[in-house]
């Protein structure tokens, strides 16, 4: 057997015994500082990643490291209560190993969410956006010998992130009175910030947004045919016009992530409601 299909399957069936009976449809992705999802999820089970077999540890800031078992918005639902960066040294593989373990699960949706930079002059620190399209300057997840149990060797990129969803989404923060922007998400490697000659490139390359993560797991998602919705957290104004005192903190995204997190919730869990 393929060691990484060993390795999905082993990490798989322990989190079934830990989860009984339940059986995931959606699964999300909570990025950093935006965890605060999480505790709307009843009749929890929360699994570390340190106990289940062949996963990594996360360390990044604002990431508990945890799946989360439940139910939200009337479904069952699986939560990554942080996730995996390349930057922490981590092959692609494992970056979206807990993709391929919740698509095992059954899942049949994916949610993704994450804290960004803003490269758009229009948008602002607290905005929420919606990913409609992406720019991938990471390594691709694919690459090597392809899962066919999974999907096929060239996966359709056409709409990674699903029309429909987007609708939905849009009308629920209408009604509840939420504005979103809307845009296209960058992913380089990290772990440092980018420049500011590196934001007026990606600015001028069609970015919106830039961040360091999401674009594997959606790649992942959408090799097995499963819909993805994303949404950024816009946590810093990214242009290339600072002032000369001015510098990025990691400790500020997380915050202006949490502070941005009970708009985010509510259109997530309205959202797994309408399904």
């Amino acid at each position: 057997m393929d060691p990484r299909i060993e390795r999905i399957n082993n990490a798989a069936d322990f989190v079934r015994t830990r989860i009984g009976d339940m059986k995931p449809v959606v699964g999300i992705v909570l990025g950093s500082g935006l965890g605060k999802l999480a505790d709307r999820i009843t009749d929890r089970t929360v699994i570390p990643y340190g106990e289940i077999p062949g996963f990594p540890v996360s360390t990044a800031i604002g990431h508990k490291g945890n799946f989360i078992a439940g139910t939200l918005g009337g479904r069952t639902v699986i939560a990554m209560q942080g996730r995996f960066h390349y930057y922490e040294g981590y092959p692609m593989e494992l970056v979206v190993l807990p993709i391929r373990v919740m698509i095992r699960l059954g899942i049949g949706r994916l949610f993704v969410s994450n804290a960004a930079g803003g490269v758009n002059f229009d948008f602002r620190i607290g905005d929420l956006m919606i990913i409609r399209d992406h720019i991938n300057l990471l390594p691709n997840p694919l690459v090597g010998r392809n899962l066919d149990e999974f999907g096929p060797r060239f996966p359709d990129m056409t709409r990674p992130y699903d029309p429909a969803l987007i609708r939905a989404a849009e009308k629920i923060a209408a009604e509840s009175g939420i504005e979103l922007k809307k845009g296209v998400y960058l992913a380089g490697t990290g772990p440092s910030y980018e420049t500011p000659s590196e934001y007026r490139y990606f600015r001028m390359i069609g970015a919106d947004a830039v961040g360091m993560s999401t674009i594997p797991e959606v790649i992942a998602a959408r090799h097995a045919s499963i819909p993805v919705f994303g949404m950024s957290v816009i946590t810093n104004e990214a242009h290339d016009d600072y002032a000369e005192d001015y510098v990025n903190d990691g400790d500020a995204v997380v915050a202006a992530a949490d502070a941005a997190a009970d708009r985010m919730s509510l259109i997530f869990e309205r959202l797994i409601m309408s399904l």
